[in-house]
């Protein structure tokens, strides 16, 4: 390591993209962190990290950093470019300063240039390392979560709570711990950010742990593969959303007026315990056709109606 050691205790700052005012955060940047927080750790490093404020604003920001408490600075993935990282520089400029797990674009740039050592995970002339993000310490998985909502169906005129409803869902799941997939019912075959046929609708709604939908269809295809829904009707006083989870025997159900997190807390809890066994019951039902539906009737009228003609 270059530069000279400071004497007293040894503290670290850890930052990267991720602690840019205007940078971002990716899964790989955090944990590429997750991983160096864990080494650090593991040697009885005290350490801080410092967090973009459109990110983590209740955490830690560069404009709440003193550079005089630290000894280092660790800048970890990334590529080394730009005058942000050139700022770093000249305001910990009495730190030893060590980029890890990161991309050199230029090592002849002032980003690159000014750091005392570089571990790169890739760059000109340099054998290629493996990412710090593939040993970052595992961790249980989250619930995947399909959402499919409407801001459509202007037939119900005043009756529509289409906006609140998507509002207040959306904020809700915003503040759950899950991964979130935003999904569409609507087919095209030109478009390849949507599907082009029910099959490859129904593939992505067998491979979630819950659909959380204000649709019909959401409502439906979800329980054709086995997957709880919890389903929220957009129009006030109930319309087609509910009809259907009435018919389907479905209680995961909200109305537009009941929209709150206490009642989507309630089923959510009871689509990932209760509602998977009832899912897939309710997909068997559908299989085995023990009730009969629209199709089965309309024979019964045509034969009726060809009787008497």
């Amino acid at each position: 390591m270059y530069g000279r050691e400071r004497s007293g205790p040894r503290r670290v700052l850890l930052t990267g993209w991720f602690s840019f005012r205007d940078g971002e955060a990716t899964a790989g940047d955090v944990l590429a962190l997750r991983r160096v927080e864990e080494v650090l750790r593991g040697a009885g490093m005290a350490y801080d990290v410092v967090w973009s404020p459109g990110f983590r604003p209740a955490d830690l920001h560069f404009d709440d950093v003193r550079p005089g408490d630290y000894s280092h600075l660790v800048f970890v993935c990334g590529p080394l470019h730009g005058p942000q990282v050139e700022e770093l520089h000249r305001r910990f400029a009495h730190c030893v300063r060590i980029a890890v797990g990161t991309s050199v674009i230029d090592p002849d740039g002032e980003a690159a240039r000014g750091f005392h050592r570089v571990l790169a995970r890739d760059g000109p002339g340099s054998e290629p390392s493996e990412d710090l993000a593939a040993r970052a310490p595992a961790v249980p998985a989250r619930p995947v979560v399909g959402v499919i909502l409407t801001d459509g169906q202007h037939e119900y005129g005043p009756r529509r709570r289409h906006e609140q409803v998507s509002e207040r869902v959306t904020r809700w799941l915003a503040g759950k711990d899950c991964a979130r997939l935003e999904l569409e019912t609507r087919l095209d075959t030109r478009d390849w950010h949507l599907s082009a046929t029910p099959a490859q609708v129904e593939s992505v709604l067998a491979r979630l742990d819950l659909v959380v939908t204000d649709r019909l269809h959401g409502l439906v295809l979800g329980l054709r593969v086995g997957t709880p829904v919890l389903a929220v009707d957009p129009v006030a006083g109930g319309a087609k959303v509910t009809a259907q989870a009435r018919a389907c025997g479905w209680p995961a159900l909200v109305g537009a007026e009941q929209v709150d997190a206490r009642r989507l807390d309630r089923w959510w809890d009871w689509c990932l315990t209760s509602g998977r066994v009832a899912a897939r019951q309710m997909r068997d039902a559908f299989r085995e056709g023990r009730v009969p539906d629209g199709a089965d009737r309309l024979v019964q009228v045509l034969a009726t109606r060809a009787g008497t003609g």
